[in-house]
């Protein structure tokens, strides 16, 4: 029964993962899995995003580098600070 909780819950958070990563879009604030914030500047056709780190200077991050779960915190910590 353990086993079946734990791949189950594992399976929920990919799906939760990879909704996440679809929705990304223009102008929204991320957290990367490495910890490195940005807002995102184009979103590429070819599963990538465009990030802005200085202006005029943008790189490309794979979408799968994106953490939900800081994202997540970093953007609730945003809205209880103001």
């Amino acid at each position: 029964v353990f086993w079946m909780f734990f791949f189950f819950f594992q399976a929920k958070k990919a799906k939760d993962q990879n909704k996440f990563i679809e929705n990304l879009q223009k102008g929204d604030k991320i957290v990367t899995i490495f910890g490195i914030f940005f807002l995102i500047y184009q979103v590429n056709d070819d599963g990538t995003l465009s990030v802005e780190i200085n202006p005029g200077n943008y790189i490309k991050l794979e979408r799968s580098a994106m953490s939900m779960d800081w994202t997540a915190q970093q953007n609730k910590a945003a809205v209880a600070g103001k």
